[in-house]
C-alpha cells in the first residue's frame, strides 16, 4: 500500500500500474469527491463521479507524458466528467451540506461552535450558488489550493481569466453575504 504523502520521483517508475492507482486514490480520493460535488451539488453522484476518474485513470496511466503533475491531471479528468454529467442532468431544489469543512475544530462553547457551523453553511451556500464559471475558480482556488498555473493548466483558460474571475466571484460572493443577492 502507498500512503506516503510525498512521491519521490525516482521511484515512481518503480511502482506498478496499480500501485500507482492505489497511490492517486488514496492521495486524491476526497479531494476528487469533494471537487465533483462542488459541481453536482450530489454526494451520490459526487462519489460516482469519483470513482469515474479512477477508472480512467486507469485506464490511460501508461499515456500520462508528465507534461502535467498528477494532481492537475487527474483534477482535469474530474472538472470534464463534471461537466458532462452537468450537461445531461437537471439539478434543481439540492440540499447543501457543510460538505468542504476540511478539520474539526473544538470551540469553548456550544453557541460559538452552532454560530461556526452557520457561518460555514451560509457561505458554502453562497459558493455554490455562484454561476459554474466562477464557482470553479473559487473551490479551485480556495478550497483545493491551486495555483493561478495549475488552475490555467486545468481549466485550459488564460491567467487573465482566472484572475478576472476570481476577482467577480469574490464580488459576487462579499455582495450575497452582505445581503445583495446579485446574479453573474
Amino acid at each position: 500500500m502507498i500512503t506516503s504523502k510525498k512521491w519521490d520521483d525516482e521511484y515512481k517508475d518503480d511502482l506498478s500500474k496499480d500501485e500507482r492507482v492505489e497511490w492517486l486514490m488514496n492521495e486524491y480520493g476526497r479531494n476528487i469527491t469533494r471537487l465533483a460535488f462542488t459541481y453536482t451539488k450530489q454526494q451520490q453522484l459526487a462519489e460516482d463521479i469519483a470513482q469515474e476518474v479512477f477508472i480512467k485513470c486507469y485506464k490511460n496511466l501508461d499515456s500520462f507524458r508528465n507534461d502535467s503533475t498528477y494532481k492537475t491531471w487527474i483534477y482535469r479528468i474530474t472538472v470534464n466528467l463534471c461537466k458532462d454529467k452537468l450537461r445531461s442532468w437537471s439539478f434543481k431544489n439540492i440540499v447543501i451540506n457543510d460538505f468542504f469543512s476540511r478539520s474539526r475544530h473544538t470551540y469553548d462553547t456550544p453557541e460559538t461552535e452552532l454560530i461556526n457551523l452557520e457561518s460555514k453553511r451560509m457561505l458554502s451556500e453562497q459558493v455554490m450558488s455562484l454561476p459554474v464559471k466562477y464557482r470553479e475558480v473559487i473551490i479551485l482556488y480556495y478550497y483545493e489550493e491551486l495555483s493561478y498555473n495549475q488552475i490555467v493548466e486545468l481549466l485550459q483558460i488564460r491567467m487573465q481569466t482566472v484572475k478576472s474571475r476570481l476577482h467577480r466571484a469574490r464580488i459576487l460572493l462579499k455582495k450575497r453575504l452582505e445581503g445583495g443577492k446579485t446574479d453573474g
